[in-house]
């Protein structure tokens, strides 16, 4: 029986995702998958924002040691969460077709937006999620947090009314009660690829791929290609407040995409129905351009460059 070895990041919630690839590949009698975890830049510092990481399309905090692993040899299969995955890949290494997508939406846990009280100190770390928070409650504080899901949850319980944090990773740790609601995905359009796992092989390797392939998920993969296709259009990453969702039915995608701006005054959005995945996404994308999206990302990307 042939070994691959599954690499991931350390977190518990990495190590979820790694059972749940290996789950859903139960199917392959003649593979035996080995975990491993490797330790990245974005585990080893926990308190600087991840923009400040360099967390952008180019980064990659939670994802290069586990590429470099891959292409060393060390690793078979890597596995991202995708939404933290560049969206320009390294030479060498492909994507599989992405695996059946989790719940993509945002979940505020603590209280819901309207029970918010009035100056409410809300947690979160991401650009994407404040700037859509104050949006629709420009009177909150947002506090910012780091750290693993149980870790950023607690705060809600010490020091903050609530927090925001991907209902994905939450069941995922069965953490289901913590979720206080839902976000709407219109006003708090997830992360491109936000619910969906990332799996790596090296390009050369036809017969591993092949094998992915056929456990994929071919209407997922559709959307979180056409999300992350926009995404590279505005040269953005997870360090920007770039939010996209698309579904796929019956061989028609329709994509969702707003930009924020930080302080919640400004945004644009819009979406684009079509079939190619690569397509939508550069369409879309030219449109929110044209409604002044490069201006949003270059008031934000300026100080970053300084």
């Amino acid at each position: 029986m042939e070994t691959v070895v599954v690499g991931a990041r350390g977190s518990r919630l990495a190590q979820t995702m790694v059972r749940e690839l290996i789950d859903h590949l139960g199917g392959c009698p003649v593979v035996e998958f080995k975990a491993r975890s490797v330790m990245t830049d974005g585990d080893r510092d926990r308190k600087s924002l991840v923009r400040d990481l360099g967390g952008d399309g180019a980064g990659g905090v939670f994802t290069t040691q586990l590429e470099e692993e891959l292409l060393a040899g060390r690793v078979d299969i890597a596995v991202h969460s995708l939404k933290d995955l560049p969206t320009a890949p390294p030479a060498g290494l492909v994507m599989a077709v992405t695996p059946p997508r989790a719940d993509p939406s945002d979940a505020l846990c603590g209280s819901t937006l309207s029970g918010l009280r009035a100056g409410a100190r809300v947690g979160t770390g991401s650009a994407r999620r404040i700037a859509q928070l104050k949006a629709v409650r420009p009177d909150v504080e947002v506090v910012p947090i780091r750290g693993n899901v149980p870790a950023r949850l607690a705060r809600s319980k010490s020091g903050l009314d609530a927090v925001i944090l991907a209902a994905c990773g939450l069941r995922r740790l069965g953490l289901d009660d913590a979720i206080t609601e839902l976000l709407d995905p219109v006003l708090f359009a997830p992360s491109p690829g936000q619910g969906a796992l990332a799996v790596q092989v090296r390009a050369g390797d036809r017969e591993l791929l092949e094998m992915l392939n056929a456990f994929g998920d071919p209407d997922a993969d559709a959307a979180v290609r056409a999300e992350r296709a926009l995404l590279a259009e505005l040269h953005g990453g997870c360090s920007v407040p770039v939010g996209a969702l698309a579904t796929r039915r019956d061989g028609l995608l329709s994509l969702y995409a707003q930009v924020t701006s930080l302080d919640g005054r400004s945004r644009v959005d819009g979406s684009v129905t079509g079939v190619e995945p690569e397509a939508v996404g550069a369409a879309l994308a030219a449109a929110l351009r044209e409604r002044g999206a490069d201006a949003i990302l270059d008031q934000i990307r300026e100080p970053a460059a300084r």
